[in-house]
């Protein structure tokens, strides 16, 4: 009895772990202005204007050159913002 009891907290362990190993959902700490988030267009402006800059800090300092940024950057910031 105690042998199942053990196999069965085992197994429950097991499976909880491989649950909390999935990838999350939120995009990257970057603003999504890296490879692979979505915001390629705005990949050569986040590193003329923002390039020593990570996470919430290269968000805000794309927001203050918001201005200078590319049609396209510009373009999917806009779409991006319609999306949330």
């Amino acid at each position: 009895m105690k042998i199942r009891m053990l196999m069965g907290a085992a197994l429950l362990a097991a499976t909880a772990s491989a649950a909390f190993a999935q990838a999350p959902s939120t995009p990257p700490a970057g603003g999504g202005m890296t490879a692979g988030g979505g915001m390629a267009a705005c990949r050569e402006d986040a590193q003329k204007f923002c390039a020593d800059k990570t996470g919430p800090d290269r968000r805000a300092c794309m927001e203050t050159n918001k201005d200078k940024l590319s049609d396209a950057c510009k373009a999917a910031r806009a779409a991006r913002a319609g999306g949330q």
